[in-house]
């Protein structure tokens, strides 16, 4: 693809104490087949910012703000407003590209014009237990699929699942249908991706678009974690009412199980239920938070700044 005809995509990525795993992000898109326009990076607290991770990448431009002023929705949104391209790549600091296709693949994935949102395939990072690495490749299989409304019935809350650590907008589309919520603690992606299907429209999982993207969380950071989730659910009935994830979350932990089993790691089982009843547990009360005196909320929340 010559320079000249390739689209003008911006990417947009959301920064809070980055490490090195930024820089390697940077790098990376810096040396795509396909080269954003501009890379819009949010940094959430100046101090924690340092120029190096941007040295070398003229595409990079840096908008710092506070750590109060953070939302999921809201930061996104605010960013995507300074984007004027006719696409837009939404990343999370910590999803470094698998190759130098993945705008290209991402955009491929576009041409398409009953898509809105495509979203890249997570890789498990080399350092990633057994379990969690198995849990990426349930949720971010091998094979790309095209999800519309008519797959409700059958996929659930699956048909709207979509991931900003790695996922391609049409402006276009982003614009009509309202953009990003203003204000959500989690889910900013999967509720836009229902207003998607709800147009009419599709949502697409780019399985050759690839990121390496994962996390050793542990049981109190998963439950914190399914707390948040839950909790946008319960405000975001329009989006999740009628539409419960719990069987999905039984049918990943049976897989999960089996998957450890057959692979001779049967002595993980213990830490995989451990881990279940965590997010399982932060889920239910997520779910409730509204009759929960206000401290135990800031004790099961990740984003205290939310609740402020």
């Amino acid at each position: 693809m010559k320079r000249e005809s390739m689209p003008q995509i911006d990417v947009i990525i959301t920064v809070y104490k980055p490490d090195e795993k930024l820089r390697q992000l940077l790098c990376g898109l810096h040396h795509q087949t396909l080269l954003p326009s501009r890379i819009i990076l949010i940094n959430t607290e100046v101090q924690y910012w340092k120029e190096e991770w941007i040295e070398g990448i003229p595409e990079a431009e840096v908008h710092h703000i506070k750590a109060a002023e953070f939302d999921h929705g809201g930061t996104r949104r605010m960013a995507a407003e300074l984007s004027n391209s006719e696409y837009m790549v939404v990343m999370t600091q910590d999803a470094v590209p698998a190759d130098e296709k993945l705008l290209e693949k991402l955009y491929q994935a576009m041409q398409d014009e009953d898509v809105a949102v495509a979203y890249a395939r997570q890789l498990a990072n080399p350092d990633c237990n057994p379990i969690d690495a198995y849990t990426r490749s349930f949720n971010y299989p091998q094979d790309s699929r095209k999800k519309t409304k008519a797959d409700m019935e059958s996929m659930g809350i699956k048909t709207f699942f979509c991931s900003d650590v790695c996922a391609i907008y049409r402006k276009k589309d982003y614009l009509q249908l309202g953009g990003f919520v203003e204000k959500t603690i989690f889910n900013e992606d999967a509720i836009f991706a229902r207003k998607v299907l709800e147009a009419g429209k599709s949502v697409y999982y780019a399985a050759a678009a690839r990121v390496y993207h994962s996390h050793n969380y542990t049981n109190m950071q998963q439950f914190r974690r399914n707390f948040d989730l839950a909790v946008s659910q319960t405000q975001n009935p329009q989006t999740f009412a009628g539409i419960p994830s719990e069987s999905e979350g039984i049918r990943m932990v049976r897989a999960t199980a089996d998957h450890l089993l057959r692979n001779g790691k049967w002595y993980l089982l213990p830490k995989l239920v451990l881990n279940s009843a965590a997010k399982y547990a932060g889920y239910l009360l997520g779910r409730r938070y509204n009759r929960l005196p206000r401290g135990l909320v800031l004790f099961c929340t990740s984003n205290r700044n939310y609740w402020k």
